[in-house]
């Protein structure tokens, strides 16, 4: 005990402001970059989802047309009206079975985590 303080410690400003530094650097890589990716998957989801939105409205009113058009007499006079519901059904079925295929692959992915 020579009564000599410790030359190893820094000046109490350094530490302060590299304890700052450390704190900042631990926010953006905890907050900032998680959201970056966040914002990356929902912009490029939501175009994905708007296009195929699109892409299934236009496929089924292109079934509609070749039930009115090409089926000839079938659906011709009082039964004018069947082709909706069957484009309906139709589209029921698509949304269905992309609801399906949604919730089985976030149940694989929760179950791989878990």
């Amino acid at each position: 005990m020579s009564g000599q303080g410790d030359a190893k410690r820094a000046d109490p400003r350094e530490e302060g402001a590299e304890l700052f530094a450390l704190l900042r650097r631990y926010v953006v890589q905890e907050t900032i970059t998680p959201l970056r990716t966040i914002g990356r998957t929902l912009l490029f989801g939501g175009a994905a989802a708007t296009l195929l939105g699109i892409g299934t409205v236009l496929l089924l009113l292109g079934v509609l047309r070749v039930l009115q058009t090409e089926t000839g007499a079938a659906f011709a006079g009082t039964w004018s009206w069947v082709p909706y519901p069957i484009t309906a059904i139709i589209g029921l079925v698509v949304v269905g079975g992309s609801g399906f295929v949604l919730l089985r692959s976030r149940g694989r992915a929760g179950a791989k985590k878990g």
